[in-house]
């Protein structure tokens, strides 16, 4: 037998360091980390009109003509398709975990809710009066008053994962509902205001589709499928109505049964979210960031990080959004409205405060939502890379080097 015979073939190789990889609860950040990099890459390289001609230039359409010659088709640049129609899939899985929370989960009752409530308020309050403050003065820039508001909760855990068993796992529940309650408001904040005008006509068909969703809860349906056809004919509705296509994800996902009557144990909200979110980390996510990260860098400076838009995205993101969470954060706990985290120190809960001011994917998708030129745009993107980024490093510093709770004394004892 030849040596060669015990040495693995790099296929397999591959795959077990793939499989490795894939159990890390920091790799979908890693992913969408490595999707917005090489966007950046490409937009400052010669690829950059290729890359901006497949995402705006080119046009898909779907749909059918009826037997009398009428068209029923949807057309958009690809862009378009990746922001409304990607995007909703990745809203339907934050209905779902929105809704498992609500019911039975971390926001299930009164005192488990208030702390993340409550700071997500201030997360959401304070970096929108920062970029109103910047920009006040700007009719057509005011409208991005949202942007720095949210969080995208996979890159926040992600860089939580990194430091390990130095953050208690109290952390990662109170990140989870800051930023799960932070998702809910971003929804709010989409229907009420980045909504164009609205078409009656369309929503007498979202109405008939919410109706069909009822019907099927109610009977206690559990399949899947059948929620997900009317979701995708809610969908079309809503886009057509002018109300943002994205909600139509939100709404099915609640209608989606938490528990089989007949089996208690049986949870088959929880099942679809658990099918789902392979694909949203890995798949959805990654495509949206490499669609809507790459910004061209050439000729920018230092004028450019201090247009009013870019700093009042980056100040929000980096220093509206700790302070507003981590004073609601304080207050309460000091108060004695709601209990610390278990296991937490003040340092790791100023930590989290400021991990929430990585915005990429929630405040990317808002700023689509706010400005629709090239050159807005540009500012949008530099502000959220640069507001996550430092929000990023910072969190991840204090984590790792700051001081960290010691271990139970009594489980040291029986170790």
């Amino acid at each position: 037998m030849s040596s060669n015979d015990h040495v693995p073939h790099t296929p397999v190789v591959i795959k077990a360091i793939l499989k490795d990889f894939f159990r890390l609860e920091a790799a979908g950040g890693i992913v969408l980390v490595i999707a917005a990099a090489l966007a950046l890459i490409i937009a400052n390289t010669d690829f950059y009109d290729l890359y901006h001609y497949v995402l705006n230039e080119s046009v898909f359409k779907i749909g059918f003509s009826d037997i009398y010659g009428k068209d029923f088709f949807l057309q958009k640049p690809v862009l378009l398709w990746i922001n409304d129609g990607l995007m909703a899939i990745f809203f339907f899985l934050v209905g779902l975990e929105i809704k498992r929370e609500l019911m039975e989960g971390e926001l299930s009752s009164r005192t488990r809710a208030l702390l993340p409530a409550l700071a997500a308020i201030g997360g959401m309050a304070i970096p929108a009066l920062i970029f109103w403050f910047f920009n006040q003065d700007n009719p057509a820039a005011i409208s991005g008053w949202a942007i720095p508001a949210a969080t995208d909760i996979a890159f926040a855990l992600g860089v939580l994962a990194l430091v390990g068993s130095r953050a208690p796992i109290s952390l990662k529940i109170l990140l989870t509902a800051i930023a799960i309650m932070d998702d809910l408001g971003a929804i709010i904040i989409i229907a009420v205001f980045y909504s164009d005008h609205v078409y009656l006509e369309p929503l007498k068909f979202a109405a008939a589709a919410l109706f069909g969703l009822f019907l099927l809860n109610r009977r206690g349906v559990l399949g899947s499928a059948p929620y997900i056809l009317i979701g995708m004919i809610l969908w079309i509705a809503v886009l057509k109505s002018g109300v943002h296509a994205t909600l139509a994800g939100v709404v099915t996902a609640f209608f989606i049964p938490l528990r089989d009557h007949h089996d208690p144990h049986s949870c088959p909200l929880k099942r679809l979210e658990h099918a789902l979110h392979p694909w949203i980390a890995y798949g959805v996510l990654p495509i949206f960031a490499f669609a809507n990260a790459g910004v061209p860098l050439s000729g920018m400076g230092l004028k450019d990080l201090l247009d009013p838009v870019t700093l009042g995205i980056i100040l929000g993101l980096f220093l509206g959004k700790q302070l507003g969470i981590f004073a609601i954060l304080f207050l309460t706990i000091k108060s004695g409205l709601s209990p610390k985290p278990a296991g937490a120190n003040w340092w790791q809960l100023y930590a989290v405060s400021v991990l929430c001011g990585i915005g990429f994917t929630m405040s990317l998708f808002i700023g689509g939502l706010a400005y629709t030129g090239i050159e807005m745009q540009a500012s949008v993107r530099m502000g959220v890379l640069v507001g996550s980024i430092l929000s990023a490093l910072l969190g991840y510093t204090i984590l790792r080097y700051g001081p960290s709770q010691p271990k139970q004394k009594l489980e040291s004892h029986h170790a």
